[in-house]
């Protein structure tokens, strides 16, 4: 198969293990799309703190799955504020 696929199907799972893993750190309780939309963006969000922030350059799945996490709990963490005054 294509790399582009196998390059998506890769982010896909990242990205629902890494929301799963926000959910539990943040204690909420969402179900598979949003946790694989919360990691998807918390990927996003952790790229651009390691890459631009920190300066450090990153490959291989354990370090995209330690970004999107931490983006993912980033993002569930501005969520929660927003939510709070609502």
């Amino acid at each position: 198969m294509d790399g582009v696929f196998w390059g998506w199907i890769g982010a896909i799972i990242i990205g629902i293990i890494a929301g799963w893993i926000a959910e539990k750190i943040m204690r909420r309780d969402h179900g598979l799309l949003t946790n694989l939309i919360v990691g998807l963006i918390g990927g996003v969000i952790g790229k651009f703190l390691i890459e631009n922030v920190l300066g450090k350059d990153y490959s291989g799945t354990w370090w995209s799955l330690l970004a999107a996490t931490i983006g993912a709990v980033i993002l569930l963490f501005i969520l929660g504020l927003f939510k709070r005054r609502a």
